[in-house]
């Protein structure tokens, strides 16, 4: 079954049939919200949406281990996950969609594994190629067959946030490799790896990442949200295709 994680401007599948929602519990305390199951195209799906339902929670408040265990527990034989980001790289422009195959972490203080109890067995996994190659397949195949021109591959860094970054930081990750910048991939994708849950990405650029083009002197948060309906669009219908494939 798979399992779509949304994130700003992805808080529902509109298009999902036979809903009904459940209420999770997990060793690690409560997920971001209510689990979304319903059918898209014939195939069952689960729904969960990263910041609440009414996009409340921040992302280093975003209780990322109980989301991932949730989803496990529920079914869940796959996850892809939809982000909000800012380009860096010239061709990650407002609009384009991005199917990232690297992570960058900047991230500090989150819950960031499945082994740090007391009794927990220290468990190391490879993370070498954090994002699974045959889900990544089958988004760029999806996209295709839908028309939707999609980015194949970049470099995502993952920052703390709330806050946007500055142009010096953007500089910074831009020598580091980055070619987008969000705030919510890890630990996302190693806990989905701990768990043996194959895991891919769909990140959608919403403005030029800080000191870049057209956020050379600031980043314009009011035209952010017509951006973000719009590419979503195009994201429903290549998760729709998807389901299908």
């Amino acid at each position: 079954m798979l399992a779509i994680i949304g994130g700003s401007g992805l808080t529902q599948l509109s298009s999902l049939e036979n809903v009904r929602r459940e209420v999770a519990r997990t060793p690690y305390g409560e997920p971001s919200g209510a689990l979304t199951f319903g059918s898209l195209h014939g195939r069952e799906v689960i729904f969960l949406a990263r910041h609440g339902y009414g996009h409340t929670i921040p992302p280093h408040r975003v209780n990322y281990r109980a989301n991932l265990w949730a989803l496990k527990t529920a079914g869940a034989e796959c996850i892809v996950s939809v982000a909000s980001v800012g380009g860096i790289r010239p061709d990650c422009t407002p609009g384009a969609l991005v199917v990232p195959d690297q992570i960058l972490d900047y991230t500090w203080g989150r819950a960031s594994t499945f082994s740090d109890g007391i009794d927990a067995l220290v468990r190391h996994v490879d993370f070498t190629h954090p994002y699974d190659e045959n889900i990544r397949r089958r988004i760029l195949s999806a996209a295709r067959e839908v028309g939707e021109a999609v980015i194949d591959g970049g470099v995502y860094a993952t920052t703390q946030g709330p806050r946007l970054e500055t142009s010096a930081e953007i500089d910074r990750f831009e020598r580091d490799g980055a070619d987008v910048i969000g705030m919510t991939g890890m630990p996302e994708a190693v806990l989905a790896r701990e768990l043996e849950l194959p895991y891919a990405a769909i990140n959608v650029v919403v403005n030029y990442a800080a000191g870049r083009e057209a956020s050379m002197q600031g980043i314009h948060l009011e035209g952010i949200e017509q951006v973000l309906q719009e590419a979503m669009l195009r994201v429903r219908k290549v998760l729709a295709r998807l389901c299908q494939s």
